[in-house]
């Protein structure tokens, strides 16, 4: 079996969100798995000397534009949060919480807080956000809690993100497939090309 695909985002990146719509029917159609892997882009903007797109000027009113366009052409609901960009990381540990135990209940729970964030334009930056929607798929309310304030589950996060920087990995999405990295939503189609030839 080949290796997964490794999948990076950031919860708080709504061309994650894009991808996050459309890996894994890329990946299933090359035989392929995928691991899902949040980090948090704000740990990097010190080193490539960025910040949030939407901040930026000119690319930010452009971004505003592009995104929604976007997803109207891929058929996919769209709508930014008013509260954007946000704080990912209670979302990100319960990923990781949860991936330890049931890797595709986290899954499933990724693409519903993006579902929330960017499909419906709600926020889910607090934890009680995220146990709300965790709690739709059976996840105990009280355990996640306590989880999200667990230093082994801080640490974890952490853990993930100083190797994600480590790997190179810098935006969302960020796709790894057998070490060679593609960065952003607009190349998930030269992806598709690289999985049905082997690379170039």
């Amino acid at each position: 079996m080949p290796d997964p695909i490794d999948f990076y985002f950031d919860f708080s990146s709504p061309y994650g969100y894009l991808a996050a719509k459309r890996i894994e029917k890329i990946a299933a159609r090359h035989g392929r798995s995928v691991t899902w892997r949040p980090h948090l882009i704000g740990a990097v903007f010190p080193t490539t000397g960025s910040k949030p797109l939407l901040d930026i000027p000119l690319k930010g009113d452009y971004a505003r534009r592009e995104l929604p366009r976007t997803a109207r052409r891929l058929g996919i609901p769209f709508r930014l949060p008013n509260q954007f960009p946000f704080l990912s990381i209670a979302a990100a540990r319960a990923f990781y919480w949860l991936s330890d135990s049931d890797p595709a209940k986290a899954k499933a729970l990724a693409m519903a807080l993006y579902d929330k964030a960017f499909g419906a334009g709600e926020d889910i930056s607090g934890a009680e956000a995220v146990i709300a929607v965790a709690a739709e798929f059976g996840v105990d309310a009280e355990a996640l809690r306590a989880a999200l304030d667990d230093p082994t589950v801080k640490a974890r996060l952490k853990a993930e993100v100083d190797a994600a920087i480590a790997r190179g990995v810098f935006g969302s999405p960020f796709i790894v497939i057998d070490g060679e990295p593609f960065w952003g939503h607009d190349k998930l189609a030269e992806i598709d090309a690289w999985l049905e030839t082997g690379g170039w």
